[in-house]
């Protein structure tokens, strides 16, 4: 089954050069079927690039996936027109009465920012909190990972001294557990973040079910119990060149970061970047939609309850 999403969003063209099945919105709404209704929180600058990649690992389904953009910073931007923000995004007051099979809370660059400092903190908490009622699973994707753990778990902001950056190998754990399905016991995913997540801290002060590590990286992957909050570290939706894009920016602005690790051949900036990660993040995607929210979730929205949930597998 395709994604459905607005026909005229810049993701729509770029999806279809892609040959990924994008379903026109008068074509989906002819169809009898009861699509997926997942909110994508798009925290990122530059919307447009974000909202493209999301989009593309949620084609990677059997199931009809209808979309929706949400924003709640609502300051001027250079990174993406005002025109966008306006036609294609959704304000949550416009959302907060209605329920959701899955919510996507992309990262954010609040890395080095305390969270009482971040101007749509409040707002993030009013969105996490009306989520416990309203949606069947969140999936919370780097800085929204530890902003999730710290609304859900009181874990203060844990900060590297440096910026870890690069691809990096991670090992699986409970390999039976379903978000796992079809991955190998290896894989490679990038991170870009200075949030610290050790496997021992998480281990210790939440009932985490902890499901993918790397030695350089820490957790990359942890989930509750009923998949209902799933925690993605790392990004699994960048581009090939989404890392040497930041380093090639932060070396403009004078800041002498790290070589990316394990990610130009040679660890020469000089060759093109390799993808390496594509096949997994299609994968957790795949996996997060199918046993997170599809087996969980009511068919009917309107009567979304606690009671609604099973252990679908």
């Amino acid at each position: 089954m395709p994604i459905k999403i607005p026909d005229k969003l810049p993701a729509t063209d770029i999806l279809r050069g892609e040959n990924i099945f994008v379903m026109s919105e008068a074509r989906a709404s002819s169809q009898e079927i009861r699509p997926l209704k997942v909110l994508l929180l798009n925290l990122m600058p530059k919307k447009i690039e974000t909202e493209t990649q999301f989009l593309r690992l949620l084609s990677n389904s059997p199931l009809q996936v209808d979309v929706e953009l949400l924003r709640i910073d609502n300051r001027p931007t250079k990174n993406t027109p005002t025109e966008h923000l306006d036609t294609f995004y959704r304000q949550f007051e416009m959302v907060k009465d209605r329920n959701f099979d899955g919510l996507i809370v992309t990262g954010a660059p609040l890395g080095l920012v305390q969270f009482e400092d971040v101007l749509y903190w409040e707002e993030i908490q009013t969105i996490m909190n009306w989520a416990k009622e309203h949606v069947t699973s969140t999936l919370f994707v780097c800085w929204a990972a530890q902003a999730g753990l710290k609304l859900l778990y009181d874990l203060p902001k844990r900060t590297r001294k440096e910026k870890l950056s690069g691809v990096y190998w991670h090992r699986t754990h409970d390999c039976h557990n379903p978000i796992l399905r079809g991955f190998d016991d290896s894989f490679l995913a990038p991170h870009s973040r200075y949030a610290d997540f050790s496997p021992e801290y998480l281990a210790e002060h939440t009932d985490l079910d902890i499901l993918a590590t790397s030695d350089q990286a820490g957790v990359y992957l942890a989930a509750t119990k009923d998949k209902r909050n799933v925690f993605v570290t790392g990004h699994p939706e960048y581009d090939v060149d989404t890392l040497h894009n930041e380093y090639t920016r932060d070396v403009g602005e004078g800041m002498e970061p790290q070589v990316p690790v394990n990610y130009y051949p040679d660890n020469n900036p000089e060759n093109p970047p390799i993808g390496s990660w594509r096949s997994h993040g299609h994968l957790l995607f795949s996996n997060w939609l199918n046993y997170c929210v599809y087996q969980q979730t009511p068919y009917d929205l309107d009567k979304f309850s606690e009671a609604n949930f099973t252990k679908g597998e």
